[in-house]
């Protein structure tokens, strides 16, 4: 086999690609190597003797699959986390999705007779000052409270 270096580069030049995405077609390596002109590589060219590979892109494969995955809740753990705790949502977001939530049942308990208005603002006013960790915590308080004052 004839050493075709030359060849390849010119026909690189000519088809404006790198060398390596030129094809040479293994069957007419002979007929490649007596083409010593930018004209005979133009002509082997348009002969379909030398042709161009396609561009060699990324396959979005594995990252369509992790995508797939993480919707799901899944590939989050410790290990996958970058940056301080707050990082991922900060501590004035979570605060906000949690008095929402708190406030927003506070208001269903009045509104239902749950709760009496004084106890509704005293139970704003213990939310306001963070004394409630979520929703659960603000209905066993009630429940709780509810089962001292029977008694």
């Amino acid at each position: 086999m004839s050493d075709l270096k030359s060849q390849r580069r010119m026909a690189a030049e000519v088809m404006n690609i790198g060398e390596n995405r030129v094809w040479i077609d293994p069957e007419h390596t002979d007929k490649v190597a007596e083409a010593i002109t930018r004209q005979d590589i133009r002509n082997l060219v348009e002969g379909g003797t030398i042709d161009k590979k396609k561009v060699q892109g990324t396959s979005k494969a594995r990252s369509k699959k992790n995508k797939k995955q993480k919707k799901k809740g899944l590939r989050k753990g410790h290990g996958s986390r970058k940056g301080a705790k707050n990082a991922r949502k900060s501590s004035k977001d979570k605060w906000k999705e949690r008095i929402r939530a708190i406030r927003t049942r506070l208001k269903e308990m009045r509104d239902e007779e749950e709760i009496t208005s004084d106890e509704y603002r005293d139970l704003y006013n213990k939310s306001k000052g963070g004394f409630f960790r979520d929703v659960n915590h603000l209905e066993n308080h009630v429940e709780n409270k509810m089962d001292r004052s029977e008694e």
